[in-house]
């Protein structure tokens, strides 16, 4: 176990800057690598079938292993298993430079490999992000969560503007196999950063019998199921939350062909609209974490926003003008940014911490569980309707706006989003009635 600390009592304090600093620069190489990786393979085989099939196999690892990489980030120290996974991302995408620049005509065996490398990575995140997700509450202090959640979700849109703002662009200039290079190695930059950081974490004991540790680690994953099965508000929405996903992953899988196929843009464009998303995805978390809403009244703008962002996925179906695109782009990144850094929020303040890995792990398999299937569906339906894509995005969009509708009628959902702390529902200290002996 970890030497105790103080609690922290201020937001930047060293431990959350060191944390924050790597997985900035991480995020940067690795949103890059996106664009690199997308439109290497959309040169090198044209089909949106194997895009898609590609990113469905290297999601697959997170949709099974997140109740048992929560346990993990319970039983085992967060701050080890953070580092390590960093390190062993920053080597596999390095072989996987390497293999470009050794063998930069062997497409076949780069394409298998490339897939390799993705499952690797996703297995490893999957171990990677109940982790830190857990870690956060105990890094900063309680009433700076939503803060830290912000600044963290600012990194990743951040991230977004730059890596893949200037993706496409990169990507013509320098060619995948240095910008795979890059990415390797700002894994292990993060890495290094994280290995100066201290993660406060009260650990279980453990038997020595291997028998007793699999029994245990058996107990507390189910625990973790049924903590979240028994919270309807929770339950409910991470169902209509994973609904919501399968109907817009074709939406960012079809992205490169909307692009250049149906606005006619150049592939500028893609990191054009992904960090018009990011930039709107910024104002989100700058008002979801500066704003202080009573929880009914941030219950009401949740759902609001979770209908008016299902909505404009559908519009992009119906606009040729990529500068009215990146406009639904911002408006959509706004709309997701304070919906996400709320929830996270409401998560990480509501759930005790010595089950939080469990329960963030469930969390990420139940909510991209159908995310697999999309991907691998969205390339084969598209290339069914002659890669109609406008078509795809507005009935996605249609059935998203009537998937979110469902949440203004269901008042465990409304409820669950509507969570106070407790300390926070108390009246000031002169009001309180403090008892005589």
């Amino acid at each position: 176990m970890q030497h105790p600390e103080k609690p922290p009592t201020r937001l930047l304090n060293r431990n959350f800057f060191l944390l924050w600093q790597g997985q900035f620069v991480s995020r940067i190489g690795t949103q890059v690598v996106i664009i690199a990786r997308v439109f290497w393979i959309k040169h090198a085989t044209g089909s949106a079938a194997i895009i898609g099939l590609i990113q469905m196999l290297a999601n697959l690892p997170a949709v099974f292993l997140g109740p048992i990489a929560g346990t993990f980030a319970d039983r085992y120290p967060r701050r080890t298993i953070i580092i390590l996974s960093d390190v062993l991302r920053g080597l596999a995408v390095l072989s996987l430079a390497a293999l470009m620049f050794l063998a930069p005509d062997a497409t076949n065996l780069i394409l298998l490999w490339l897939l390799v490398t993705a499952i690797i990575i996703a297995t490893v995140s999957a171990f990677f992000a109940p982790a830190i997700s857990a870690a956060i509450p105990d890094l900063v202090p309680r009433k700076r969560i939503a803060g830290a959640n912000s600044l963290g979700q600012m990194s990743v849109q951040l991230s977004v503007f730059i890596g893949q703002g200037l993706g496409g662009t990169l990507f013509r200039l320098l060619g995948a196999p240095l910008l795979f290079a890059i990415d390797g190695l700002t894994y292990l930059f993060s890495a290094v950063s994280e290995s100066f950081i201290t993660i406060p974490q009260p650990l279980p004991e453990k038997s020595g019998r291997w028998q007793d540790q699999f029994r245990a680690f058996r107990r507390d994953t189910v625990e973790g199921f049924r903590y979240i099965w028994q919270r309807n508000g929770l339950r409910e929405l991470l169902l209509i939350s994973a609904l919501l996903t399968f109907f817009t992953v074709p939406i960012i899988v079809l992205l490169p062909f909307y692009v250049e196929d149906f606005l006619g843009a150049q592939a500028d464009w893609y990191g054009f609209l992904l960090a018009g998303y990011s930039v709107g995805s910024l104002v989100g978390y700058l008002l979801a974490g500066s704003l202080r809403l009573s929880g009914r009244a941030r219950s009401r703008w949740m759902v609001t926003f979770i209908v008016l962002e299902s909505a404009g996925y559908g519009l992009l179906g119906l606009v040729r003008d990529p500068k009215v695109a990146l406009t639904l782009a911002f408006l959509g990144g706004a709309t997701g940014g304070f919906i996400s850094v709320n929830i996270m929020t409401i998560l990480q303040l509501s759930t005790p911490g010595e089950i939080r890995g469990r329960v963030f792990g469930l969390l990420g398999t139940i909510s991209s569980s159908l995310s697999p299937l999309a991907m691998g569906l969205a390339g084969v339906v598209a290339d069914l309707l002659g890669q109609n894509i406008p078509l795809i995005y507005l009935a996605c969009g249609i059935i998203m706006a009537a998937l979110s509708l469902t949440l203004l009628v269901n008042q465990h959902v409304r409820d669950f989003l509507a969570y106070e702390p407790e300390e926070e529902l108390l009246p000031p200290v002169e009001q309180r009635v403090v008892p005589l002996n």
